[in-house]
């Protein structure tokens, strides 16, 4: 199950079996057993498997190893990023303390990693509200200055927030420039977040913004 909720697509039974440990036979067994048990499967041998939404099986317990990934990484949203997300990474780590057997709840506590703080972040930008308005597919005008000093106008679809070192990054697309753009936090001046949205998929703007930074990143390397 836990394979199955790591795709989003279809996949196939020979990759089920190999990050599972077991053999096609078994996965095939176990795929039929499911699905018995009233999980929405769908596919057949030969064809691949795929997971609808809406079937919950008893949460399965963590290993060390991953709740340590889970601190690490709330370690990072709370020192790296702003106090919504940090607010809610706490949240999460004490909703799933919550629900541990004792004997793991102090595996939440261990302090074998370490995180380091963030510098100030100067911009003043609401990074909640450009959350928001990713979520929403919103437009947001924004006043801009560019790397020469020189400020401009922007209509944006923000469609992705980067945190890079002690940098805020928007990815989006421009309408001034009908392109994709990064847009860096801290010359953000001013922003007005917009009721109209854009119509676009915003994950299909993403994988045709990193089809293009990829491309331009090759052209840099070469």
């Amino acid at each position: 199950m836990q394979v199955l909720r790591r795709h989003r697509g279809t996949v196939s039974g020979e990759v089920l079996a190999h990050e599972s440990g077991v053999s096609l036979r078994t996965i095939r067994r176990d795929i039929a057993t499911l699905q018995s048990l009233g999980a929405d499967i769908d596919g057949a041998p030969g064809v691949g498997y795929i997971l609808r939404p809406g079937f919950l099986l008893p949460p399965l317990s963590f290993t060390e190893e991953e709740l340590q990934a889970l601190v690490a990484g709330a370690q990072w949203v709370s020192r790296q990023t702003d106090d919504a997300l940090a607010f809610a990474a706490q949240n999460a780590i004490a909703k799933i303390g919550s629900v541990l057997p004792s004997d793991m709840r102090a595996a939440l506590d261990d302090d074998a990693l370490y995180v380091a703080r963030k510098r100030e972040d100067a911009s003043g930008l609401d990074l909640a509200r450009v959350r928001q308005a990713i979520r929403e597919q919103r437009k947001m005008r924004i006043s801009y200055t560019g790397p020469n000093g020189k400020a401009s106008e922007r209509t944006v679809w923000p469609i992705m927030l980067g945190f890079v070192e002690a940098r805020r990054f928007i990815a989006g697309w421009c309408e001034l420039r009908q392109d994709y753009r990064l847009f860096r936090a801290d010359r953000i001046v001013m922003v007005d977040f917009l009721q109209e949205r854009y119509t676009r998929n915003r994950r299909q703007l993403v994988k045709e913004w990193r089809v293009q930074a990829n491309r331009e990143r090759g052209r840099q390397d070469g």
